[in-house]
């Protein structure tokens, strides 16, 4: 059976360990149209873009196992005409260069809807979005500080000690920023 069956519609894999985001994000691309199929891992989605290729793939960078990527590239190899945006929580400028290198239109940050995809997608063609009224403002650099903090903690698991290493902070300096509220947008 193949994962695509309307040829009118608009082709679109969307690979995300995540299922509730993963099912919501593809449940909204079908309500604006989309023959969507769904992926939870990288080799998932590389099973379903070799039995049919899909006009676009929203890929997520960090999944248990290979990462996105590796699946960036192998689509690519698949098919070149895939268009790619790579979606994730751990943004970096190295990654989102290196995935833009790979073959991606796009690299944005989650959390992210479909109006948000659909206009990285635009940007990434160089065309204008009609679809998505876009009014993107930067974090502060309060904000920004607080969520490479609240990264680097996730990735050393709530080790503190850990976490002001990497950061090159003193444990209790750490601490101190961590007990404040997340500054506002």
């Amino acid at each position: 059976m193949a994962p695509f069956r309307n040829p009118d519609a608009p082709s679109l894999l969307l690979v995300d360990d995540d299922t509730v985001f993963r099912e919501r994000l593809a449940r909204a691309f079908r309500e604006r149209g989309f023959e969507v199929a769904t992926a939870g891992s990288v080799e998932e989605g590389l099973a379903v873009a070799q039995h049919e290729s899909p006009e676009l793939a929203v890929v997520d960078l960090r999944m248990p196992g290979r990462g996105g990527l590796e699946l960036v590239r192998e689509l690519r190899a698949l098919d070149a005409s895939t268009r790619i945006i790579v979606l994730t929580g751990y943004g970096s400028i190295a990654t989102a260069v290196d995935a833009v290198r790979l073959g991606a239109l796009n690299y944005i940050p989650k959390p992210a809807d479909v109006d948000d995809l659909l206009a990285a997608l635009a940007r990434g063609l160089g065309e204008p979005s009609p679809m998505v009224a876009e009014a993107f403002q930067a974090p502060s650099l309060a904000r920004a500080e607080w969520e490479h903090i609240q990264r680097v903690l996730a990735d050393c698991e709530g080790n503190i000690s850990e976490a002001a290493r990497r950061l090159g902070l003193h444990r209790r300096s750490l601490q101190r920023k961590l007990q404040k509220y997340p500054p506002a947008q």
